[in-house]
């Protein structure tokens, strides 16, 4: 059993963990929550899947800097965006005003390519292009299909007139009812 500060109540450590929009946090105050309980490292383990050993660091960390010890702390590494930068999300909000350089219109494989060409790098992952798009607010839209029923009569004669046709079914070589070619056997004994 580990020893949990005080820093938050247990009530509070709860709500937190449940009502979290980070789910990485969320994670953490569960950990600490149920330790704040009394619960055993091992129980806690199985419950969150962590292991003891980071339940341990985990505790240790709450204990000395409080709930802001919780999270993803990569996050707030004091390190300024290399990748995603203002000054190029500005750039892409202009960008996207216009159409891509091919026509057509926008996907994460074409802003994944103008951002390398803007950066200055052989290539950017598409996922960092998604990532730009919804750091900006935007998300890709694609049209729902059409509904085949809602071609017209003239799409509908043509697509059947130019349609295979199904071949004729044969009959099976081999019969299917049972074989009468021996005697029967009975497996009764006697």
């Amino acid at each position: 059993m580990a020893h949990i500060a005080d820093h938050l109540s247990v009530v509070e450590l709860g709500l937190r963990a449940k009502t979290s929009d980070d789910a990485c946090a969320a994670r953490h105050y569960q950990a600490i929550w149920l330790l704040a309980q009394g619960k055993p490292l091992a129980d806690v383990a199985a419950t969150t899947g962590f292991v003891q050993r980071w339940l341990e660091q985990l505790a240790s960390r709450y204990n000395q800097f409080g709930p802001d010890a919780l999270g993803d702390r990569r996050r707030r590494n004091g390190t300024a965006p290399r990748l995603l930068t203002p000054d190029l999300l500005d750039k892409l909000r202009v960008r996207l005003a216009g159409p891509p350089p091919d026509g057509g219109t926008w996907n994460t494989s074409k802003i994944a390519s103008w951002m390398a060409a803007e950066l200055g790098l052989v290539s950017v992952y598409p996922q960092r292009a998604w990532e730009a798009l919804q750091a900006i607010g935007w998300s890709i839209q694609a049209p729902r299909p059409r509904n085949p029923a809602a071609a017209g009569p003239e799409a509908q004669a043509a697509f059947k007139k130019n349609s295979p046709r199904p071949s004729p079914k044969r009959r099976r070589a081999t019969p299917a009812c049972r074989s009468r070619s021996s005697a029967r056997t009975s497996t009764a004994s006697g």
